[in-house]
């Protein structure tokens, strides 16, 4: 009487551990950008309270040469590396508002996240530029 296989030969078994080894290469580098790319939008969502600051003194004095920071309600300079390490500086000048970042991977370097008003009949919009354009995108 012929007995069933009872479990894997070797063979199979490391057939197993390549396919799983090959698909971890290819994640991993894909999930490092993914977690980089998440861990700048707090640079970007830091912009908010300047962007509303720069907005109220434009709307106060109707140009942007007067809106810096620590004046017409705009936040003060922050210079600190931030709780989760994302954010070093953020500045405003002239109603120009510039986030410069962490480096996040390894080997990155600190990108500049820098927001500029556009007043346009009275209305402002804002055109953004960023150094590092795998995270801005």
């Amino acid at each position: 009487m012929k007995t069933a296989q009872q479990g894997f030969t070797l063979i199979e078994l490391m057939i197993v551990v390549a396919i799983v080894a090959i698909l971890a290469g290819i994640g991993i580098p894909s999930y490092q950008n993914y977690t980089e790319r998440a861990r700048f939008s707090e640079v970007i969502n830091a912009s908010s309270p300047f962007k509303t600051g720069v907005e109220v003194c434009i709307s106060m004095t109707g140009k942007t040469t007067d809106c810096d920071h620590n004046t017409n309600s705009i936040p003060n300079t922050i210079s600190f590396a931030s709780p989760s390490g994302a954010i070093k500086s953020i500045t405003v000048s002239d109603g120009l508002i510039e986030i410069t970042s962490n480096g996040f991977g390894s080997g990155s370097s600190a990108a500049k996240y820098t927001l500029t008003p556009v007043l346009n009949n009275g209305i402002i919009s804002w055109t953004d530029n960023c150094s590092a354009l795998d995270y801005c995108s």
